[in-house]
């Protein structure tokens, strides 16, 4: 236990070690938007012991043979560029097809179940935002930080400093945040009942992956990214 500091928040930890995620994940612990909680207090909150978890933690690092890059130490660009060409174009692929697999499960089992044209309109909403929001981060908010980085210089935005847009980028992550926690509460944890058809199955299964990688993809801007970006403006703006 004495690798692992109960004060440091829990996004922290995993930028430190992203392997880190997955047992947040089995737990429901947030680590992107919730991420500054102090590792006991999530524990806490959840109602998880806190020496058991630090155990899992150290597990899992010893159990990952190959861990994602370590963002904190890649350049702004480099990291905007990954963030568009993984988590961007997984979601350009992956939300029309949950939109029809939505839609037809709806569609079929709405009698018996009408709880899934809540689903879907959660479902739907969320894609709605999220389209609005790629756009919003790859002709403003990334384009911005990776001409400030290569200049190395103050620049002058029409929306000001840096800081407004990520503002505005991190309420709708919150608002994406609890999209997901919904869809969660209304499919059981994704769990299908006994007599569920292979389509309602992969749906949840869809479901489920979309929240992992979106809660990952949220982590790396709002943890590393964002605070990165205003730190490097703060400073041109100093000199």
């Amino acid at each position: 236990m004495a690798n692992i500091d109960l004060s440091t928040t829990v996004a922290q930890l995993v930028i430190e070690k992203p392997a880190r995620a997955r047992v947040f994940e089995q737990l429901d612990i947030d680590y992107c938007c919730g991420g500054k909680k102090p590792l006991r207090q999530a524990c806490e909150e959840k109602g998880v012991n806190v020496d058991e978890v630090v155990q899992r933690l150290l597990q899992v690092e010893e159990n990952s043979e190959a861990e994602e890059r370590d963002w904190s130490q890649a350049t702004l660009t480099e990291l905007c560029e990954h963030i568009v060409q993984t988590h961007h174009e997984y979601l350009r692929q992956e939300l029309p097809r949950l939109s029809e697999l939505a839609r037809k499960v709806a569609d079929a089992h709405r009698e018996r179940h009408p709880e899934w044209d809540e689903v879907r309109e959660v479902y739907e909403s969320l894609r709605f935002e999220l389209q609005l929001h790629m756009q919003k981060e790859e002709h403003v908010l990334f384009p911005a930080i990776m001409q400030m980085e290569q200049a190395n210089a103050p620049l002058r935005f029409h929306f000001g400093t840096v800081a407004n847009p990520i503002r505005m980028m991190e309420y709708e992550h919150d608002n994406a945040a609890e999209a997901l926690r919904r869809l969660r509460h209304l499919t059981n944890g994704y769990t299908p009942a006994e007599d569920a058809c292979p389509t309602t199955r992969a749906l949840l299964d869809s479901l489920q992956a979309l929240e992992k990688d979106l809660y990952l993809h949220i982590h790396k801007e709002n943890n590393i990214l964002h605070p990165r970006a205003i730190a490097l403006e703060e400073q041109l703006l100093r000199r």
